[in-house]
């Protein structure tokens, strides 16, 4: 079975994590344990407070809100899920950047009382920025409008007005109400209007494709395999995990940053060789030629090379309490490689609640701008719009050792 990774995301008491314990609850996905434990810990208007399975933090049951990622793990007989529920408060901005950073599919939930509102308008910023290609907007709390279609449709059109500026490939709606179960694992009896399938049912059947991706072979060094046994005397594999495309026997190959060429020589895993593999696989490729190549370098097929350069182009969170500032030196992290690098200038910040272009001196905790990066090396990647797992990196503070922030290429 195939694995689908979604996260949840909405304002503060929208029931995110209400929607995921009502997922997890009947698709009987539950330990009785578990189960007990929250049956002890108290009811809400007279039923189990489903969102205790997923805010684990003595904070987050004291307050009623999240404030980490939570991650939830279930499947049924079509398909297995991992669901990040990210909080929904304005300061826990970079929570959700991190939760949706691997994600396939965001659920972003609407209060039907309240329709869009600014948090609405936020997430779903960072859903386009971070190209999750599916978003479902679910329209929670369907039970306290008398499960009006009127309601529903009215909110849909509110929400494809604004989305009309956003990059997002596709989106879907459902109404439903996470506290009673409407809609979310079973169809509802109160709104005979819907026709189409539940929330479970949408997540189970949507297909699953990388058409965004670019097909270009992506494979990062991870580490240089060197046994120097007396059975493998002359072995030298370079490990690591093929981040797009897929590499075969006999291909042409080219070292990034050096330049090198070679051919693959053979394609060993741990259960023998093969002729051909695929991303995401963790592989340990064999060249033809013994050329230099360590852990950092990026092998790539000859001819579908992706850009090597010094000075870089990148939207980024900021993660930090301390302020980010132009000329600050970080060490920039992208797939397997670590260099040293500068912030240059910051172009512009993003209000994420209206998507405009403010210019402005630093970035705060929280924020979201674009900046232009020196690197003391040059670093081979691809638009993170093409290929998400050479396209993406963090900063981090060398004297700290935090990241402080998480960035996309263009």
């Amino acid at each position: 079975m195939d694995i689908l990774r979604f996260i949840t995301a909405g304002s503060v008491d929208d029931g995110k994590s209400t929607l995921i314990g009502r997922l997890l609850y009947d698709s009987k996905s539950i330990f009785q344990d578990q189960l007990e434990a929250i049956e002890k810990a108290g009811q809400v208007n007279g039923q189990i407070n489903l969102a205790l399975l997923t805010d684990g933090l003595k904070a987050e049951r004291e307050q009623g809100i999240t404030i980490d990622i939570a991650y939830k793990y279930f499947s049924t007989p079509k398909r297995k899920f991992i669901i990040a529920d990210a909080p929904g408060h304005v300061q826990y901005t970079r929570n959700m950047v991190t939760g949706a950073s691997n994600s396939d599919l965001a659920i972003i939930l609407i209060d039907a009382r309240k329709g869009v509102i600014e948090q609405t308008y936020r997430h779903s910023y960072i859903v386009s920025l971070l190209r999750i290609p599916y978003v479902v907007v679910c329209i929670n709390k369907m039970d306290l409008v008398d499960f009006s279609e009127e309601v529903f449709l009215n909110i849909k059109k509110q929400y494809l007005e604004f989305a009309k500026d956003l990059d997002l490939k596709s989106i879907h709606f459902l109404p439903i109400s996470a506290l009673n179960g409407d809609n979310v694992v079973d169809l509802s009896t109160s709104m005979p209007w819907w026709k189409e399938k539940s929330l479970l049912g949408f997540l189970e059947d949507i297909e699953l494709h990388t058409e965004e991706e670019s097909p270009a072979p992506r494979f990062p060094v991870q580490n240089v395999i060197r046994p120097q046994t007396t059975e493998y005397h002359d072995y030298r594999g370079y490990a690591g995990q093929i981040r797009s495309g897929h590499f075969t026997v006999g291909d042409s190959i080219t070292v990034l940053p050096s330049g090198l060429k070679s051919k693959i020589k053979a394609i060993d895993t741990y259960a023998g060789s093969i002729n051909t593999a695929y991303a995401p696989m963790s592989v340990a490729i064999r060249l033809e030629d013994e050329i230099d190549v360590s852990r950092g370098d990026m092998l790539v097929v000859s001819g579908q090379e992706p850009t090597t350069s010094q000075d870089l182009e990148a939207h980024i969170c900021w993660m930090d309490q301390k302020a980010m500032t132009p000329g600050s030196k970080y060490l920039l992290r992208q797939t397997t490689n670590a260099v040293k690098a500068s912030i240059r200038s910051l172009e512009y910040r993003v209000e994420t609640s209206t998507h405009e272009k403010k210019e402005q001196t630093s970035l705060g905790l929280n924020e979201i701008g674009k900046v232009t990066i020196r690197t003391a090396k040059p670093v081979a990647y691809d638009p993170y719009s093409q290929i998400r797992g050479t396209g993406s990196f963090v900063l981090v503070d060398e004297g700290t050792n935090q990241t402080v922030a998480a960035g996309m290429l263009l």
